[in-house]
């Protein structure tokens, strides 16, 4: 069996631990945002973090909560890792996830194929 990467395992741990100091935040851009996943290099010097909020991907709101999310990076960063006890937390850079919204998307499609060809 071969053994899982540190990088995976940093970035499971990474995501656990951001989404815990996410909430002590308190910034209403932040309201119904959640870490989705999260990426670390092999290195650890870098984390593409991955958030989608709860209602969905209003644009106005997505930027808003990026912003927010880039601005707490600093803090994020220092509380995630004095709770993973790492020597050097890796940078962190929020991008909005947006595979949930395609998988929606495709859903819808494939209904509106399935009602076109039963109807016909």
């Amino acid at each position: 069996m071969a053994a899982v990467k540190r990088a995976t395992r940093v970035a499971g741990r990474m995501q656990e631990e951001l989404s815990a100091a996410l909430r002590g935040l308190g910034d209403p851009r932040l309201e119904g945002v959640l870490i989705s996943r999260g990426e670390v290099t092999d290195d650890l010097q870098s984390a593409r973090v991955y958030v989608r909020r709860e209602q969905g991907g209003d644009e106005k709101a997505v930027k808003a909560a990026l912003k927010a999310l880039g601005a707490a990076a600093g803090r994020l960063r220092r509380t995630a890792g004095q709770a993973l006890g790492l020597r050097y937390m890796p940078e962190l850079r929020f991008f909005y996830d947006d595979s949930l919204d395609a998988v929606t998307r495709i859903e819808e499609l494939l209904q509106e194929v399935k009602r076109e060809g039963g109807g016909g």
